[in-house]
């Protein structure tokens, strides 16, 4: 009996811990396609390569759709999102690197010649409930 009230008090420690993050995008086309959400850790930010903590791809809904990442870990992360019209699963780019896909950051940063530094993108995600809007580009 004892185990077992200290197994129902360390489950309910660790649900205490649990986050979500629901994410509001914006400004999404009517052509559809997929949209793809990725959430990172400042760990994996930086080389534009790292693969996400974790990363959802919905339909793409006109004007706003919405995600929710759900058992969270409490922390600092950045969010990229792009719409994916012609479903090819990659963000497409012309010459240059020119966008050819709508995107978006976490706190809505904009790029400057590449995409912004996790410090322009980061947010807190606290135990509980979190969410974001970002505009799509």
């Amino acid at each position: 009996m004892r185990w077992l009230l200290i197994a129902a008090l360390a489950l309910c420690a660790v649900s205490a811990e649990a986050a979500s993050l629901t994410v509001r995008v914006e400004n999404i086309d009517k052509a559809g396609g997929f949209l793809h959400v990725a959430l990172y850790d400042e760990a994996r930010w930086p080389d534009n390569v790292g693969d996400p903590l974790a990363d959802i791809i919905v339909p793409a809904v006109a004007p706003a759709t919405v995600v929710t990442f759900k058992e969270v870990v409490p922390g600092t992360y950045g969010v990229k999102t792009y719409q994916d019209v012609n479903k090819n699963d990659k963000f497409d780019q012309g010459f240059f690197g020119i966008p050819l896909e709508r995107y978006g950051f976490s706190r809505d940063a904009r790029p400057r010649l590449s995409e912004p530094s996790f410090r322009r993108v980061k947010f807190v995600i606290s135990p509980g409930e979190t969410a974001i809007v970002i505009h799509l580009q």
